[in-house]
């Protein structure tokens, strides 16, 4: 374990504050699942405590959402502790099955799916007319690419108009590798090649998982924007429509909270149409349940965690409105009383 890590652990005054903010440890209810055990079972690990299946499951199933840095009064960075503590148990080859899966689809497939056939199918005829270089790239991800391409040909055709162009061989950002323990910088490497190639200063993205990769963990600095700051930035062109609608948004953790990145969403749903806050919102926002490898390897838990967020949708909304794909596909799961939209669909919507 490193000094930066081993300070944090230490910083940690066992105070519990974050039990009443972790969305596992609501569900869960043992001390191995909250942040305060996490960090007791890390620093026992960095001692040699035998890692058996129970501390696996400790260590695994943090959502990396950072709701309890968040609140943290004593400033201890559990969420970076428990990524180097499981690299560090994947280095050693203790691991559980899902990150074995996660880890050989992304580097033998490009992604974390499992899928196959080709990646950029989304594109369709637009692929064909394609600009070799330009200042912007859209990232569009593996989720959105294999399981929702009509979204992410909708986004290409907005994002085009403003000279945005795509990687022809993009593969995984590397965010389920990280997160869940594993080197990404086979996949880092062969994307940010592309990026160079194209000679473009800005990339951007839908999905708040490779946000977070792209602007925070790539080996070199790049200027990233997510889809709704590149899109805020140009509503007047965008010729929108107001919609006789009352849509929520959810945070998206990796987007918001760990970015910062709170009003372009919003500054875009509240031009077409009314705007509810879910009870726990911006910075407090609770977690959908997905990340840190948990909807992979501990689906039933992520299930529970979905459905406690949507406990807090508004009455009398038309829809739940998020900019995520990852925390779109598991609020569905959850099973919500209103369709689940990425803020792309309502744009759309006012476009038409």
């Amino acid at each position: 374990m490193n000094d930066e890590d081993m300070r944090s652990i230490l910083k940690c005054v066992r105070c519990g504050t974050c039990r009443a903010v972790c969305p596992v440890f609501d569900v869960n209810g043992w001390e191995s699942s909250g942040s305060r055990g996490r960090m007791l079972v890390a620093h026992g690990i960095s001692q040699g405590l035998e890692v058996d299946q129970g501390v696996l499951d400790s260590i695994n199933t943090c959502t990396t959402c950072g709701l309890c840095e968040e609140i943290c009064p004593s400033g201890a960075s559990p969420v970076k502790v428990i990524e180097n503590i499981r690299h560090q148990l994947v280095l050693q080859g203790k691991m559980t099955d899902a990150q074995k899966l996660i880890r050989a689809d992304a580097l033998e497939k490009g992604n974390p799916l499992g899928e196959s056939q080709d990646r950029m199918a989304w594109l369709g005829d637009s692929r064909n007319d394609l600009p070799e270089k330009s200042d912007y790239v859209f990232f569009a991800g593996c989720l959105a690419s294999y399981r929702y391409p009509e979204i992410t040909k909708k986004t290409f055709d907005i994002l085009r108009k403003f000279g945005v162009t795509v990687l022809e061989e993009e593969v995984c950002c590397g965010s389920p590798l990280l997160r869940t323990g594993s080197d990404p910088s086979e996949l880092m490497s062969k994307n940010l090649e592309q990026i160079k190639k194209i000679g473009a200063h800005t990339v951007i993205t839908g999905c708040a998982g490779c946000y977070t990769t792209l602007k925070n963990d790539f080996p070199e600095e790049l200027n990233v924007l997510h889809v709704t700051e590149f899109l805020a930035d140009r509503l007047a062109e965008l010729d929108l429509k107001k919609l006789d609608l009352k849509v929520t948004y959810h945070d998206p953790c990796h987007l918001g909270r760990c970015n910062g990145v709170f009003d372009a969403p919003r500054q875009l749903i509240k031009a077409v149409c009314y705007l509810e806050e879910m009870k726990s919102n911006r910075e407090k926002s609770k977690c959908c349940g997905a990340g840190g490898g948990v909807l992979k390897g501990y689906p039933e838990l992520s299930l529970e965690l979905s459905k406690n967020r949507l406990e807090e949708i508004p009455k009398d909304v038309d829809y739940l409105v998020t900019a995520c794909p990852l925390c779109r596909t598991n609020l569905k799961r959850g099973n919500p009383k209103v369709d689940v939209l990425d803020v792309i669909d309502l744009l759309e919507m006012a476009m038409e």
